[in-house]
């Protein structure tokens, strides 16, 4: 099966579902281990400011990940942001936050191996008592030079295109039943100028809700098949779209990771690039 890259044993394997989920109790023991970097995603540095994951480092969305017209992040700009966080080539990178498999899935867009996702929500990690801080985290700077960009996870809007209406490839939209209608803009995009609302042609509709359970820990993989249900087993080729990406880096994620699809593709541009580009085809109910 063709897979996303697989991640291997660092100095610090935790006990983890899928090898990809660390429970709060082993990143609690692991906040300190020089082999671990923890980073928190987020649109904005609000939250983090008020606390975080002690130690963690932010990297919001808006101002790291995406540039001015909601462009991913080139190779390049990743590896300065991975190296001011102290990633170095052999760390174990652990997500959390807002969009933790937004982060997750960059890092391994441009070849970094050892990349998972806290499993539980930030506020189970406070509620729970687990170290906090209010303090910026400032990692020594690494020099950090990315493996390169890996094809098989990313779909630009030509390829979006080009998947209209074919039947080897399932374009997913992961929205709000909401903004699949054109009813809704949010977060981005929509209302600015040249904002159009509405669905990729062809595009089959499901919304992601139902992922978590009440810790805003991953349900067992019966019931994420069952989240998923609009796609069926199928071995077609899965392209995944949202707003931003967020949402879905997340089904990527789910859907590669803890259910074990191959060929499943983030259209990271998604509806907040596709809705203002003129001439590309806009669906309605």
């Amino acid at each position: 099966m063709n897979t996303a890259p697989v991640i291997q044993p660092s100095a610090a394997e935790p006990a983890a579902r899928e090898g990809v989920l660390v429970d709060p109790a082993w990143l609690e023991a692991h906040l300190h281990d020089p082999a671990v970097r923890v980073v928190e995603v987020d649109v904005s540095r609000l939250g983090y400011d008020e606390w975080h994951v002690d130690g963690a480092v932010l990297w919001n969305v808006y101002t790291d990940l995406k540039d001015a017209e909601y462009r991913t992040a080139d190779a390049a700009a990743v590896g300065r942001l991975a190296a001011r966080s102290g990633i170095r080539p052999d760390s174990t990178v652990v997500f959390y936050g807002y969009a933790p498999a937004m982060g997750l899935w960059l890092m391994k867009l441009y070849g970094h191996v050892d990349v998972r996702i806290l499993d539980c929500s930030r506020d189970t990690w406070q509620g729970e008592g687990h170290p906090c801080s209010s303090v910026p985290a400032e990692p020594a700077a690494t020099g950090y030079d990315l493996p390169g960009q890996d094809p098989r996870l990313r779909a630009d809007c030509t390829a979006v295109r080009q998947a209209i209406g074919d039947p080897g490839t399932t374009i997913l939209d992961v929205r709000t039943r909401e903004e699949y209608a054109g009813e809704r803009f949010w977060p981005s995009g929509g209302m600015e100028a040249g904002g159009r609302a509405g669905h990729v042609p062809s595009a089959v509709h499901q919304p992601i809700d139902g992922l978590h359970d009440d810790r805003g820990s991953f349900r067992p993989a019966a019931e994420l098949r069952a989240v998923f249900s609009a796609i069926g087993p199928g071995g077609s080729e899965l392209i995944t779209y949202c707003t931003i990406g967020g949402r879905a880096s997340t089904a990527w994620f789910v859907l590669t990771y803890l259910l074990g699809r191959d060929q499943v593709r983030v259209y990271d541009g998604s509806w907040a690039e596709w809705g203002r580009v003129a001439g590309t085809p806009v669906g309605h109910p």
